[in-house]
């Protein structure tokens, strides 16, 4: 079974913001997650973010998050953000998305 992707305008726009060949890395795992979506790791509530619920994919060698949701009832995997997790960055943006 395929899940649709959804993306945050937002996250969108980040994607679009990657150099060429980061870009086509998230993609690749972009595209995993239509097919496998539990692929990856549960996010919880670190240093007051809290994302319960949600989950983070590595991209570029883990230097890029891609934070997604899966919603089953709808067969729809929603990304929130994607970027670095420098000073937690990509899931505090995530966390205000909500």
């Amino acid at each position: 079974m395929t899940y649709k992707i959804l993306f945050h305008p937002d996250a969108a726009k980040e994607i679009a913001n990657l150099d060429n060949r980061v870009r086509l890395l998230v993609f690749k795992q972009i595209k995993k997650l239509s097919l496998t979506p539990g692929l990856g790791n549960e996010l919880g509530n670190k240093r007051g973010i809290d994302l319960s619920g949600y989950r983070k994919l590595y991209a570029d060698k883990k230097k890029i998050r891609i934070v997604y949701k899966i919603v089953a009832e709808k067969i729809l995997v929603q990304i929130i953000a994607v970027g670095k997790r420098e000073d937690m960055k990509v899931y505090k943006k995530a966390a205000k998305r909500l």
